[in-house]
C-alpha cells in the first residue's frame, strides 16, 4: 500500500516518504482515499526520503530536486536519487554528499547502501573528524584529516578505500603540504594506510614512500615505520636513519631503529616502555655504535664504539610491598663523551644501579635491596672505581614511644649484606690498581637510638639522642692491602639538638600580610668508639664515621606573604651555618696533606676542605629566592675562614615570567687548594620561548663556558616555526670535550602535524 501526501510550498514541490523494511508508509491529503496503514516491525530502523518530486514504480523511488535520505545515523543527500526500497541500495548523482558520524563525502555520483554502509562515490572531496588528544612529542592539529579523490569506496561503516588521491590535516582551501597517493584505506578512528605515496610541500615534491601510515584517530600511537631522520655533523659525517615502532595494546609500546653514519659506522636504537596494570610501570633503552674509528696519529684506526642502556620499573604489589629498579649500564667513557647527544650526557661521569623491595608498616620499614656504583675518573687512560652492595637486606623503625605519659622515644636501624670495592689510581700517566676486595665482603650493624624532646614553653627546646652503633666486616685494610680479617667497630654517639626562641614580626600591606622570622639553631655532636679508622675499606658514606668532638651553630631567615584568605608562601630563605671542631685531628682520623672526607665534614657542605687540622668549617650560606614560582633563584657560597677567601660558589637562576619563556643561568667555582679538588670556574645559560612543536615561533639558545680555560664547551641554538598543520626547525649545535671529541652538529627538521617529524631533532635541552 502506497500514498502520497503532496504539500505545495511557494514555487516548489516537495514530497516525504518514510519508507520501513521495504514499505512505504504516508497519509494523504483530503482529497486522496488514505488506505490502512500496516504496523511496521519493530526491529527495522526507518528510512526517510525527502524530494521535492518522486515517484514509485515498484520498490523503485526515483525523487528528484533536494533529495535527501536518513536512516540511522547515515544521512545522504543529491540533486537525483534511485532508491531500491528492497535491497536499500540508492544512485545518487549531482552534488552528492554523505554524512556519517564524523565522516563527510562530496561527490558528483554515488551507489551506497543505506543499510550496509557501502557504497561507491567518484570524483570526491572527503573530511574524516577526529578529536586528538595533546602530545607533547607530536604537533596536534584540531583540523580533520581533508581529501579529494577519483574514487572511493565505503567497505563497512569505518574503511574506505580511496584511489588516485591526496590527504592533508592542513586548511582544505589552502593546504600547505599533501600526501599523494595511488591508493589509500582509511580506518576511521584509527589510521590511513598509502601505497605509492610522496609527501609535496607548497606543492614541490619532497618524499617518496612506497608504503606509508598515518594516524586518523584520537590516538595518536600507530604501529609503523616512523619518518626517516637525517643531519650533518662534522664528526659523524652525513647521518641517514629509520625507526620502526610498534604499539600492539594500548599499554606497550616499542621502537627499533638504526642510522648510517657515514664517517664512523652504524648506530642503533630501542626503546620500550609499558605499564601493565595500573601501579607498574616498565622503560627501558638502549643506545649503541659500532665504530669504524677515527684514524690515528699512527694511522690506525681509534675505535671509540660501544653502548649505554637503561632499565627503569617501578610497582606497588600486594600488601604495601613496593618493588622498583633502576639499571644503567654504560661501556666507556670513551663512547659517551663521543657520542653523547647532549652536552650533560657527554660530561657524565656516574653510572648507578640500585634495586629494593620495600614495605612499611606501623612506622616500621623492611627493604631487600641491592646497589651498584661506577665512576669513571678518567676516560683516556681509562681510570674507574667500582662500589657494589648486594643483596642487602634493611630494618628500620621511627621514633616511637612506649609510654603515652613518657617523653622518650625508641628507634632503630640495622642491616645486613655483602659490598665490593674496585678502584685504579693514574700515577703518571699510568694506571697503578688499587684496592680490590673479595667479590662479597660481609658487613652487618645494628643501631638502637633514644631520643627524649623537651620544651620549656614556646622559649627553648632541647632534643636529645643517644645510639650505639655497632657495625662489622669480613674484611680490612692494612697498608693499602686487603685483608680478610674480621673488623668490628662499637660507637657511641650523643646528640643534643638545642632549639632557642625565634624572632619574628608580622606586617600588613596592601598585597597583604606579611612575616619575617629568625631561627637560630645549635647542634653538639659527641662520637667515640671508631679506632684504626684507616683500616677500614670505603664502600660508601657508612665507612666515613669518625670520632668527633663538635657543634654547629646555624641562623635561618624567612620572609613569608599571605594575599587575601590564601595560604601563605615563602619568599626567601637564607640559611648560615657553620661547625667548630673541639678535635681538629679527629682522633688521628685527619692525614694532614691530603683530602679528607668525613661525615662529620661533608654535613656542613659538600665540597671537601679539610687537608689539614682545623677548629673552624667554612661559614655555608646558602640563599634561596621563589617569589611566587616565577623567579627561582639559589645562591650558595663557602667562605673558608682558615684560608680567608671564598673557596665555593654556587648560583643558579631560573625565571618563567611567562608560559611560554623560560630563562635558565648556572655559575659554578671552585677556588680551593689543588689538594682538594680541582680549580674550575663555569657558567652555563639557556633561554628558550616556546617548545618545538608549539603553533608560531620557537627559539632556544644556550651556551656553557669554562671560564677558567676560556673555552666554549657547548653551544646550542635552535628555532622553529609551526602552523596549523606543520613546520620547519633549524638546530645548531657544537661540543668541544677536549681530545675525544670537538663536533659541529648541523640538523633540519620538517614538523608534520599529527604524524612526526621529518629529521633528527632533540628536545630543547635542561640545564639540570
Amino acid at each position: 500500500m502506497i500514498t502520497f501526501r503532496k504539500i505545495v510550498r511557494a514555487l516548489s514541490l516537495r514530497a516525504v516518504c518514510v519508507l520501513l523494511g521495504g514499505g512505504v508508509f504516508a497519509s494523504g491529503v483530503a482529497a486522496q482515499v488514505t488506505p490502512k496503514r500496516a504496523r511496521p516491525p519493530s526491529v527495522e530502523a526507518t528510512v526517510r526520503l525527502e524530494a521535492e518530486q518522486q515517484r514509485k514504480e515498484g520498490d523503485l523511488f526515483f525523487a528528484d530536486g533536494n533529495v535527501e535520505i536518513l536512516y540511522q545515523n547515515y544521512r545522504l543527500r543529491a540533486d537525483h536519487v534511485q532508491y531500491n526500497a528492497k535491497t536499500y541500495a540508492a544512485a545518487a548523482r549531482g552534488h552528492v554528499q554523505m554524512d556519517v558520524d564524523t565522516q563527510h563525502l562530496a561527490a558528483d555520483s554515488a551507489e551506497f547502501n543505506v543499510k550496509t554502509g557501502e557504497g561507491r562515490f567518484e570524483h570526491v572531496r572527503g573530511e574524516v573528524k577526529a578529536e586528538h588528544r595533546s602530545n607533547a612529542y607530536i604537533l596536534v592539529s584540531p583540523n580533520p584529516l581533508t581529501f579529494e579523490a577519483q574514487e572511493v569506496r565505503r567497505i563497512d561503516g569505518r574503511t574506505n578505500t580511496i584511489e588516485r588521491a591526496w590527504l592533508t590535516v592542513c586548511e582544505p582551501d589552502k593546504p600547505n603540504w599533501k600526501f599523494f597517493t595511488s591508493h589509500a584505506t582509511v580506518h576511521v578512528e584509527r589510521s590511513v594506510a598509502m601505497v605509492n605515496a610522496n609527501f609535496r610541500l607548497f606543492r614541490i615534491p619532497l618524499i617518496y614512500l612506497p608504503y606509508a601510515t598515518a594516524p586518523a584517530g584520537t590516538k595518536l600511537r600507530q604501529s609503523g615505520f616512523l619518518l626517516p631522520e637525517f643531519s650533518d655533523t662534522s664528526l659523524k659525517g652525513l647521518v641517514l636513519g629509520d625507526a620502526y615502532y610498534w604499539a600492539p595494546k594500548d599499554w606497550t609500546d616499542l621502537s627499533v631503529g638504526a642510522e648510517y653514519l657515514s664517517r664512523r659506522g652504524w648506530q642503533q636504537n630501542g626503546e620500550f616502555r609499558a605499564k601493565p596494570w595500573e601501579n607498574a610501570s616498565i622503560t627501558a633503552k638502549y643506545f649503541g655504535v659500532i665504530d669504524r674509528g677515527l684514524p690515528g696519529s699512527t694511522g690506525t684506526p681509534v675505535k671509540q664504539g660501544g653502548h649505554s642502556a637503561q632499565l627503569v620499573f617501578d610497582a606497588l604489589l600486594n600488601g604495601g610491598w613496593r618493588a622498583v629498579a633502576t639499571l644503567n649500564q654504560l661501556t666507556s667513557l670513551t663512547f659517551q663523551l663521543a657520542f653523547a647527544p647532549t652536552f650533560g650526557e657527554a660530561v657524565n661521569s656516574e653510572v648507578r644501579s640500585s634495586g629494593f623491595l620495600a614495605n612499611n608498616f606501623h612506622g616500621f620499614s623492611a627493604n631487600f635491596a641491592a646497589g651498584s656504583y661506577k665512576n669513571f675518573v678518567n676516560a683516556q687512560p681509562e681510570v674507574d672505581v667500582v662500589l657494589r652492595n648486594a643483596p642487602e637486606a634493611r630494618f628500620s623503625s621511627v621514633d616511637q614511644s612506649p609510654w603515652s605519659r613518657v617523653p622518650v622515644y625508641l628507634g632503630v636501624d640495622a642491616f645486613a649484606g655483602a659490598v665490593h670495592r674496585s678502584d685504579e689510581n693514574l700515577v703518571a700517566g699510568v694506571v697503578v690498581p688499587g684496592i680490590d676486595t673479595p667479590n662479597a665482603v660481609e658487613r652487618s650493624e645494628i643501631a638502637p637510638r633514644i631520643v627524649v624532646p623537651l620544651h620549656w614553653g614556646p622559649w627553648l627546646g632541647v632534643t636529645t639522642s643517644y645510639t650505639v652503633r655497632t657495625t662489622s666486616y669480613g674484611a680490612q685494610e692494612i697498608a693499602g692491602t686487603v685483608v680478610s680479617n674480621s673488623l668490628r667497630r662499637t660507637t657511641g654517639e650523643l646528640s643534643i639538638d638545642l632549639r632557642p626562641p625565634s624572632l619574628d614580626r608580622v606586617w600588613e600591606s596592601g598585597t597583604g600580610k606579611w612575616k619575617h622570622t629568625i631561627d637560630p639553631e645549635i647542634t653538639y655532636n659527641y662520637v667515640r668508639g671508631v679506632n684504626q679508622f684507616d683500616h677500614f675499606i670505603r664502600f660508601d658514606e657508612d665507612e666515613t664515621l669518625t670520632d668527633t668532638n663538635e657543634f654547629m651553630y646555624s641562623i635561618t631567615q624567612r620572609l613569608f606573604h599571605r594575599a587575601g584568605e590564601g595560604q601563605a608562601e615563602e619568599l626567601v630563605s637564607w640559611r648560615v651555618a657553620q661547625k667548630y671542631y673541639f678535635d681538629p685531628t679527629f682522633n688521628g682520623a685527619l692525614v694532614p696533606g691530603t683530602r679528607n672526607v668525613f661525615q662529620a665534614l661533608d654535613s656542613i657542605t659538600p665540597f671537601a676542605f679539610a687537608d689539614e687540622p682545623r677548629h673552624f668549617s667554612p661559614i655555608d650560606s646558602d640563599l634561596r629566592v621563589t617569589p611566587g614560582g616565577f623567579y627561582d633563584a639559589q645562591v650558595r657560597l663557602d667562605y673558608d675562614t682558615v684560608r680567608r677567601r671564598l673557596t665555593t660558589a654556587g648560583t643558579l637562576l631560573k625565571i618563567r615570567p611567562y608560559q611560554n619563556f623560560n630563562f635558565t643561568v648556572a655559575h659554578f667555582s671552585i677556588d680551593n687548594s689543588t689538594l682538594l679538588q680541582p680549580l674550575a670556574n663555569q657558567i652555563r645559560t639557556l633561554v628558550g620561548y616556546g617548545d618545538l612543536n608549539r603553533r608560531g615561533w620557537n627559539a632556544s639558545f644556550g651556551i656553557s663556558y669554562d671560564i677558567k680555560q676560556q673555552t666554549l664547551q657547548s653551544q646550542l641554538m635552535q628555532v622553529s616555526y609551526n602552523g596549523s598543520c606543520c613546520g620547519i626547525a633549524f638546530e645548531y649545535r657544537r661540543l668541544a670535550l677536549g681530545q675525544v671529541r670537538t663536533e659541529n652538529q648541523f640538523r633540519v627538521a620538517l614538523i608534520i602535524a599529527n604524524i612526526g617529524t621529518f629529521g633528527n631533532l632533540r628536545r630543547q635541552e635542561k640545564l639540570f
